[in-house]
């Protein structure tokens, strides 16, 4: 039957909001644990997101300091595998240090090569121990004066060695903390001695910390000098140098040039990538692993609003057979199950993006990191917040408007 003349059932935005407004308030313990699902979401999505831009901010700013600032000058194919025996011949000149010191953005460059002993072994003085008398088989390097500098190395005690040493070949060696451990020499003001192989060397200084090649705490340096004279060295292995921040890249380009004008291409460089774009792969990596945690929560948190709102559907069955018999249409009711939900997204969004904003500054505060929080995050959260509890409640809205009158007062509470 088709009945004519009947204006459509109209609801006021007012009527629609109080409609909601009251049907939340009717259960308020019921909706705050709704709410705790999309709170949870938004506090891990916002918390997430936020850490991990304050961690990459952390970590590119070490990587700026130390990786960011390392250039190495090779011969070509050194670091292939065997390249080792397979007759290199270095063009590293032995004033390289000197030569790349005086580009614009190098803070200081050292030459660092390894030393063939031809299986001659290092033994201790038994100046004050002598049960602590051993032959040990250790990796000696030669470099030039500034090394510690280049290699951002640390002395525990004693001194380095100058050009005056390395020009006249002296006797003279550094040891790392674990080389000087193995040896037991803990002190140097009483000129302690070692042999390598048959001679006498005077340790100078103990090396306590490189933050840049560690693998040197491990064994002896001798200057350059001193392995060209005792060891028959050739040529330097590698130039390690230190740039200032951005500088590694133009460095790397004109280092070969500087060492080798005529025959660039016999060298191989090794240089970070330009640290804007490092920079914003590192942010873009932690990101992309923070965003799907955070998605995943607020996925959990939608399907709890859902899951809610489905239940207080069926709950509501009388209450939505009796406003139905009163004349309300179906789009009134989904109408208001919807806005219950979007208000229920919204005030987990608020209270969510204020949780995962603490979140940030306490960690940030534990680490003593500076927090990096975004402001359009945690203004976009709670609108977020309302799509995600839109679309938890569109099934449940569904259902409860495809209820008809008669079947709901019968069967509804």
């Amino acid at each position: 039957m088709v009945v004519s003349g009947l204006a459509a059932p109209r609801m006021a935005v007012r009527d629609l909001g109080a409609e909601a407004l009251a049907g939340l308030l009717a259960r308020p313990g019921r909706a705050l644990l709704t709410a705790l699902g999309t709170v949870l979401g938004i506090a891990a999505l916002v918390a997430t997101l936020g850490v991990s831009r304050t961690a990459g901010s952390q970590i590119v700013g070490r990587f700026d300091e130390l990786a960011a600032t390392q250039v190495v000058v090779k011969p070509a194919g050194a670091d292939q595998p065997g390249a080792g025996n397979s007759g290199i011949t270095s063009v590293i000149p032995w004033d390289a240090g000197e030569r790349l010191v005086r580009l614009n953005g190098v803070v200081s460059a050292a030459t660092l090569s390894d030393v063939d002993l031809g299986g001659a072994l290092v033994r201790a003085v038994p100046v004050n121990d002598p049960t602590g008398q051993r032959e040990l088989a250790m990796t000696v390097r030669s470099a030039s004066p500034s090394i510690l500098d280049a290699l951002r190395g640390r002395l525990a005690t004693g001194r380095t060695f100058d050009a005056g040493h390395s020009a006249r070949a002296d006797r003279i060696v550094l040891l790392g903390r674990g080389a000087a451990e193995r040896l037991g020499i803990s002190r140097v003001d009483n000129a302690p001695a070692i042999y390598i192989g048959e001679h006498l060397y005077t340790v100078i200084g103990i090396v306590e910390d490189v933050r840049r090649n560690p693998a040197v705490l491990n064994g002896l340096i001798i200057p350059d000098g001193t392995a060209r004279h005792e060891f028959g060295l050739e040529a330097p292995a590698a130039v390690y140098v230190d740039t200032r921040v951005g500088a590694a890249t133009l460095i790397g380009n004109q280092a070969p040039l500087a060492l080798s004008p005529n025959n660039p291409d016999l060298l191989s460089v090794s240089a970070p990538g330009e640290p804007r774009r490092v920079r914003s792969d590192v942010e873009g990596d932690v990101n992309s692993l923070f965003l799907v945690l955070g998605g995943v929560s607020l996925l959990v948190g939608a399907v709890g609003i859902a899951n809610v709102t489905l239940v207080s559907v069926l709950e509501r069955v009388g209450e939505i057979g009796l406003r139905r018999a009163m004349g309300a249409a179906r789009r009134h009711i989904a109408a208001q199950f919807l806005t219950e939900s979007m208000v229920l997204g919204l005030v987990g969004g608020v209270v969510g993006a204020s949780l995962g904003t603490l979140i940030i500054v306490g960690i940030s505060a534990a680490r003593s990191w500076t927090p990096v929080l975004d402001s359009s995050l945690a203004l976009a959260a709670p609108v977020v917040g309302g799509v995600v509890g839109l679309l938890a409640g569109v099934y449940p809205s569904l259902r409860a408007a495809s209820l008809e009158p008669v079947e709901a007062l019968r069967s509804g509470t």
